[in-house]
């Protein structure tokens, strides 16, 4: 098993974007985090792996300044979980993208994965990848 650490906020997928020709292109904010991650992957993973693959993704936002006593609480307990965006989804959809050609050959071969969403001390996305044999 292989796992690193995203620093930062987490970041979703953003929609494609289009010029006036109608070509699409991807949003310079998710190009931008896509390197973020590779960066955060390379040195923890030697090579692709060839065969079936799990992730687990673990997405820590920061707990808002204002937050009370109580509240903070729960969710440093993780009683109270984070239902804002970016999705569990898109999150999921702009790691795997970032991982194809490191983690893997291609995403495809992604056939089991969990996204979970909490507040902590510390805001990143805590990636864990491993093949399944």
């Amino acid at each position: 098993m292989v796992s690193f650490t995203v620093p930062g906020e987490p970041v979703g997928k953003g929609r494609p974007k289009f010029t006036r020709a109608g070509h699409a292109y991807t949003p310079e904010k998710t190009r931008y985090y896509e390197q973020v991650v590779q960066m955060a992957a390379r040195p923890k993973i030697q090579r692709p792996f060839d065969g079936a693959v799990q992730i687990e993704i673990c997405a820590n936002y920061a707990i808002p300044k204002k937050t009370g006593k109580t509240a903070r609480l729960k969710m440093i307990e993780r009683i109270m979980r984070p239902l804002k965006k970016p999705d569990a989804d898109n999150i999921a959809k702009i790691i795997l993208d970032a991982l194809n050609g490191i983690a893997y050959h291609d995403d495809k071969q992604v056939v089991e994965m969990h996204v979970a969403k909490f507040y902590n001390d510390t805001p990143g996305v805590i990636v864990f990848v491993d093949e399944i044999r």
